[in-house]
């Protein structure tokens, strides 16, 4: 192992023991809300968010940080995290979801897709079809497969959410990495923009655009806490992680915030601190497409110079045995 892969893995090891430590019982005694389950139902557009970005478990943050790392050394999170180490900065417990960033390559990729339920191949297509909207400016493609895809779609219950990026690859291959519930033929379009596209981006690896500290900083955390409790049982670990931690600009290759992006929850007025609510997007926009056009461009370079019944079940399918780890290879 390199100085560097030691660099590396010493400083993630370090931040999930923070972690760790945290999530498992040393948080704020004032955490009222801290033994509630997280919802992920899914809601309306402007009631609030439907998408959750699922996490791998704990014992898998290292090595998937590490495959990161391998299909893209950009992703490497030694510079912000050594940092904030040594001058002594507490980390965040979500702060590790952030630290490693988990864009794929900057060459062309074509990624596999396949569906966990009997699909009709109209429905298939109509997917497929929204999930390529990013390949107008990137370098990366979805192409449909009759075996075990890359992504793989379920549309059963638990909402709307998608693993982050590389993290896909430690997925066990009898799981779904997305899940578009309950969509059909008679979803509105308006739903394939906002929900196929917004997934597919995390995907890709994008972040949410809510979590821009420009954007955070915009919203009261006690009014956050309280509002996601109230509406959908979220506990204040949850809030912080889909909501209030922000992201290291440091560490991503990004663009002006944009509240219209389609990255972007829609947030209510009622928890910023200047009542005036957060957009949130409906499509991909203009901003969403530079992004991604800087992170996969299509001329590839050699080097990158720049608790109910729902509830259970999603709960079932992610928590793997550690014998079904995916030992990835890249």
């Amino acid at each position: 192992m390199s100085a560097d892969d030691k660099e590396l893995l010493q400083t993630l090891v370090k931040i999930l023991q923070v972690a760790d430590a945290a999530v498992n019982g040393n948080a704020s005694d004032g955490d009222e809300h801290k033994d509630n389950p997280v919802a992920a139902s899914a809601a309306p557009h402007g009631e609030a968010p439907s998408c959750t970005i699922k996490t791998l478990p704990d014992r898998l943050s290292v090595s998937a940080a590490q495959t990161a790392v391998k299909v893209n050394p950009v992703n490497a999170p030694a510079f912000a995290a050594s940092s904030m180490l040594a001058a002594n900065v507490p980390l965040e417990p979500m702060a590790i979801a952030v630290m490693t960033s988990k864009y794929w390559g900057p060459t062309a990729r074509q990624m596999t897709v396949s569906f966990m339920e009997n699909t009709p191949t109209d429905l298939r297509a109509r997917i497929l079809s929204h999930m390529n909207a990013w390949a107008r400016v990137s370098c990366v493609t979805f192409v449909e497969t009759q075996g075990v895809g890359d992504v793989r779609i379920s549309r059963g219950p638990g909402g709307y959410w998608s693993y982050l990026g590389t993290d896909i690859l430690h997925i066990p291959k009898d799981r779904p990495t997305m899940n578009l519930e309950s969509f059909t033929m008679n979803t509105p379009e308006s739903e394939y923009l906002r929900v196929v596209r917004h997934e597919t981006g995390h995907t890709l690896g994008f972040p949410h655009e809510h979590m821009r500290q420009a954007l955070v900083a915009r919203i009261d955390p006690q009014k956050a806490y309280d509002f996601f409790y109230r509406q959908y049982g979220w506990n204040k670990t949850a809030v912080d992680q889909q909501v209030l931690t922000a992201l290291d600009e440091r560490s991503i290759m990004a663009t002006p915030p944009d509240q219209t992006s389609i990255m972007c929850y829609q947030l209510p007025g009622s928890i910023t601190r200047d009542g005036q609510p957060i957009q949130g997007g409906l499509d991909i926009n203009r901003t969403d497409y530079t992004f991604a056009a800087r992170i996969y461009p299509k001329a590839a370079y050699n080097t990158m110079d720049t608790p109910d019944d729902a509830q259970k079940s999603s709960v079932d399918r992610d928590a793997w045995s550690a014998s079904e780890d995916v030992e990835v290879t890249v």
